[in-house]
């Protein structure tokens, strides 16, 4: 749990998360997309604030409204998609995730995860 996990996995994770941004920059993601960029971001600072990577809560904070409006985008009109200020917001959380991967101890991804499936059960969220 103190080394990264092994290399094939991080690239597994993160070919996912590519090409969610990549479908969603397109203009021809899905809500499933957009999910992922979600899950992603949450992650990203999870990860960070346990040490691991330069993902800012401001940063974090634009993003989320970000894809909350391509949330909202994607429920009235059926188009999935990010603007290309909003992908590049993404991209760069995505540089910073694909860093996480490669470098944070096992442990710190792991506990990210269990944060963020309590998250997604409806805890309140906590920033330490």
């Amino acid at each position: 749990m103190l080394l990264p996990m092994p290399r094939a996995t991080a690239d597994e994770l993160a070919l996912r998360v590519h090409l969610a941004l990549a479908t969603m920059r397109a203009g021809v993601g899905s809500v499933r997309d957009a999910q992922t960029l979600t899950q992603t971001m949450i992650l990203t600072g999870f990860i960070a604030e346990a040490g691991y990577g330069a993902a800012t809560y401001e940063q974090l904070v634009v993003a989320e409204a970000a894809i909350s409006a391509a949330f909202d985008r994607g429920r009235d009109t059926g188009k999935w998609r990010l603007d290309e200020r909003a992908a590049s917001l993404f991209a760069e959380i995505i540089t910073t995730y694909d860093e996480q991967l490669r470098q944070a101890p096992l442990w710190a991804v792991a506990e990210a995860s269990e944060r963020l499936d309590r998250f997604q059960a409806g805890e309140a969220y906590r920033r330490t």
